[in-house]
């Protein structure tokens, strides 16, 4: 859940879950709490300008008409009849957290109650902190996708439906991992946001994107997907097992959790980050990737990510240098991921990897980078092998590795 009077957070703390509510690094500000400024500029594309056998919109005819005479209908453009269709799936979250702030050790000191005497508070002060953020109903009985830091540690959820209906949530689980979480509100009926295929998403494609910035209610803006498969490292999150579609259309504090959509008006993305002072730079969770997520919360209240427990690090001439100089390693391989790192008791530690192994393959897919390992793994599921092709002092060793469920402490 956002703080509205503490936004931003390095993605490297490890304060609590509300003090990283929205700002990956100094890079990026996440979307959620109305507290902030970072609202961007975004001009969009003049849509009646683009030429197509059939037009997005129709040109008004200069036609003159009498008083008294039938209005001409013109017909709206694609943009309206998504919101149309998909606005009412869209939700308001508001979450409160009560946080207990304890009266300073140093006032106890008896040379401070000497001069204070009574003045000093005797019980901890209590706070009620307030945070707003968007999602989107999947289901007619009421779950909702959402962020995970909108709703993380809140004491009380409250979904406004577009129609002004209120609602109490109850958060079914939310995976901070992956910036995902599920709310449920007892309702049914209700309109629901289609969800489309992100792995089909290509570069240019419209993208439309409402929420609730700034908590102005059912905001929508536009623009295109920019860019897909985004690594979170790339953009500050380095924490996330995502990939993002980067997009134009603006996002801001409020949006977090809202739906990302295709001309069509299916989900294509979970509106997440921002990049800070920068104009046209959004980034959303792949709907694929938060579908998957969302139907672990909503079976278990967990999820179980794979995991290896290994430190890795790109090969390249400077990394070379540097494990020669500090352990004296002589890596022979220009190309690969070398282990810096094992975690004791971990699946990599049960097969036998070493540190100063380099992983040069994953079954027949070759190994450049570890955003590639991390990508492999994830494919897997918990309790399967993955097989590695590792070079060890200039020797091949091939090793079959069982993939773990990762820590809560690890994640």
């Amino acid at each position: 859940m956002a703080n509205t009077t503490d936004v931003h957070r390095s993605i490297k703390s490890k304060s609590s879950p509300w003090k990283k509510a929205l700002t990956y690094g100094s890079l990026v500000i996440l979307g959620a709490g109305v507290g902030v400024g970072g609202s961007y500029a975004f001009n969009s594309p003049t849509l009646s300008a683009r030429t197509t056998d059939n037009p997005i919109i129709a040109q008004r005819q200069d036609i003159n008409q009498t008083p008294g005479s039938p209005q001409i209908a013109v017909p709206t453009n694609f943009v309206t009849q998504v919101v149309e269709k998909v606005g009412p799936a869209v939700v308001r979250i508001d979450a409160a957290r009560t946080v207990t702030q304890q009266t300073p050790e140093i006032f106890n000191d008896p040379f401070f109650r000497q001069f204070f005497g009574s003045q000093i508070p005797q019980t901890p002060n209590r706070q009620v902190q307030r945070g707003t953020g968007s999602g989107f109903i999947i289901s007619s009985e009421g779950k909702i996708i959402t962020n995970a830091h909108v709703v993380d540690g809140a004491d009380r959820v409250t979904v406004t439906l577009k129609d002004g209906r209120t609602f109490t949530g109850q958060v079914l689980g939310t995976d901070p991992l992956t910036d995902i979480a599920v709310v449920k509100i007892e309702a049914n009926n209700l309109p629901t946001a289609k969800v489309g295929n992100s792995d089909r998403l290509q570069v240019g494609e419209w993208a439309i994107a409402i929420g609730n910035p700034l908590g102005l209610d059912n905001t929508v803006t536009t623009g295109i997907v920019s860019g897909t498969g985004r690594s979170s490292a790339l953009i500050g999150a380095g924490d996330k097992r995502l990939q993002f579609i980067q997009t134009d259309a603006a996002i801001n504090p409020g949006n977090s959790g809202g739906p990302l959509l295709d001309q069509n008006g299916e989900v294509i993305g979970v509106n997440t980050a921002i990049i800070q002072n920068a104009q046209g730079i959004g980034f959303a969770i792949p709907i694929n990737k938060a579908q998957e997520i969302a139907d672990q919360l909503i079976a278990k209240g967990k999820v179980d990510h794979p995991y290896l427990g290994i430190q890795m690090a790109q090969i390249t001439p400077d990394i070379k240098q540097k494990l020669q100089q500090a352990k004296g390693w002589r890596l022979s391989e220009d190309q690969g991921v070398v282990i810096i790192g094992i975690v004791p008791n971990s699946p990599a530690a049960r097969s036998g990897i070493r540190e100063g192994d380099v992983i040069t393959a994953i079954g027949e897919k070759s190994i450049d980078n570890p955003t590639e390992v991390q990508q492999e793994v994830d494919k897997t599921q918990v309790g399967s092998r993955i097989p590695l092709q590792i070079s060890r002092d200039g020797r091949i060793i091939n090793l079959d590795v069982e993939v773990g469920v990762l820590p809560n402490q690890v994640s």
